[in-house]
């Protein structure tokens, strides 16, 4: 069949009637098809809300349940305020999620079982909390040990689950209904102006499709951009971690090879100087060689006993473990001054620090001196621990010749080490210079928290 041409159309008497009638229809038909998309998307909002909620709520509960577990292992209060933050809001969800399943018997059914759950096991939580603040500390490990809460949890999830296969299967349900809107949206619309302006129906129809392309293609690289950020992120995670294990792990090594000389090697030393004396009292009369021979034996026992202590000294200082962070600081101060021939002046004040951070200031003054004993030529250093402003402050100054910070290369692997162990207890670390000016390296520590009775 023919399609008449406008100017017939516009010649005919019944152009006008027959204009009119097609926008009426064109109008009702956008409009009913308006009404029931907007009908449908309403609903899926509502089934995606209420998804997105049953998620935020089970989160909230394994937000809940770490902060709990990481307060009960070590006692800090930080670790409550995930805890607290969660059981607040917890409540909050669980109204949205009734207010979401109110006029559904399936999902009221299931929602009440999760909201029985889960004030179970905010329940439990709280309990082990009470159990810990109370003294009671074989009550809580064996409540946390038990499988009582990852029974609670495993139910909990279950029936959320079935309710976001509910849900799942109303927005297809609703996807589909929304597609035959459209669908049929679609093909009345075509209809109707394919009457009046069929080309620019097909014209209109491609710009469409180059522009949903469009908006595909800017999405996926959007998608790809925070899919490399959120990698980026979680390498760089996971490294700093890494780092924190493998100096946690050389200090632990230190310590047990440094045991290890002691007990052992300081066994066999201590026996074999013993043996040297009791063969000096057994011989006698010796002749001159036997004698000189004795002597020396006793003096090399007396060296490897002296080098025992020294190697002891370098994996962990006595003195830091027995007298505490400051006066290990003095000793090392007198000591490098000793050594290296130069002019130390320090400024220690009282401070509060982990035993991780007591042996990251120790080390870090350690590293610093070495670096300034190797490299600096200086004649004169400053070392400073001292609180500021809520933290603990480090400074080693130095009138060395000093360098370029610019130029320190991926193998400068002492001052990277040094940012490392820093950074593993929460502190930063700045380090200036110049040539010619001298070397400054400082940081900052968190302080420990004090503990109450």
């Amino acid at each position: 069949m023919e399609v008449p041409s406008l100017s017939r159309l516009r010649r005919s008497p019944f152009a006008a009637p027959l204009a009119v009638v097609v926008a009426l229809v064109v109008v009702v038909v956008n409009e009913s098809g308006y009404g029931a998309a907007s009908t449908a998307l309403g609903a899926m909002s509502n089934r995606i809300d209420a998804r997105i909620e049953l998620q935020q709520l089970l989160g909230r509960l394994v937000d809940a349940e770490s902060g709990q577990r990481g307060y009960l292992l070590t006692e800090r209060e930080t670790y409550l305020e995930p805890y607290n933050a969660a059981a607040q809001s917890i409540e909050g969800s669980l109204r949205q999620l009734h207010a979401f399943f109110d006029d559904d018997f399936k999902g009221q059914s299931a929602m009440q079982s999760v909201d029985a759950m889960a004030r179970q096991r905010l329940s439990e939580l709280a309990n082990a909390l009470q159990l810990h603040r109370s003294g009671q500390h074989e009550q809580w490990r064996k409540l946390l040990m038990s499988n009582v809460g990852q029974e609670t949890m495993s139910d909990l999830r279950r029936h959320m689950e079935f309710l976001v296969e509910l849900e799942n299967q109303r927005i297809v349900t609703d996807r589909a209904a929304l597609r035959d809107t459209i669908q049929f949206n679609r093909i009345a619309v075509d209809i109707m102006a394919a009457l009046a302006l069929l080309a620019l129906v097909l014209f209109l129809r491609k710009t469409r499709a180059l522009d949903r392309a469009q908006v595909e293609h800017a999405r996926a690289l959007q998608a790809e951009r925070d899919h490399l950020e959120t990698e980026v992120i979680r390498r760089t995670a996971e490294l700093t971690e890494l780092a924190h294990h493998l100096q946690t792990a050389r200090e632990d090594e230190r310590s047990r090879i440094a045991r290890e000389l002691h007990d052992e090697l300081g066994a066999l030393l201590t026996a074999a100087k013993l043996d040297a004396a009791r063969l000096k009292r057994s011989l006698g009369t010796m002749t001159p060689a036997v004698a000189e021979r004795l002597q020396h034996l006793t003096a090399t026992v007396d060296n490897g006993i002296a080098m025992k202590r020294r190697l002891i000294e370098d994996l962990r200082p006595s003195s830091l473990s027995n007298l505490g962070l400051l006066p290990a600081l003095e000793i090392q101060a007198g000591e490098f001054a000793q050594r290296a021939e130069v002019r130390v002046q320090t400024h220690f004040e009282p401070v509060s620090l982990s035993e991780h951070a007591q042996i990251t200031v120790y080390r870090l003054i350690q590293e610093s001196l070495t670096n300034i004993a190797k490299y600096a030529r200086a004649s004169e250093v400053h070392l400073a621990v001292a609180p500021e402003r809520g933290a603990v402050r480090v400074s080693v100054r130095d009138n060395g010749r000093g360098f370029d910070p610019r130029t320190v290369g991926p193998n400068a692997h002492g001052l990277l080490g040094m940012r490392y162990r820093v950074e593993a207890v929460g502190g930063k670390l700045r380090v200036t210079s110049s040539p010619g000016e001298g070397t400054r390296v400082e940081a900052w520590l968190p302080e420990a928290a004090q503990k109450t009775d």
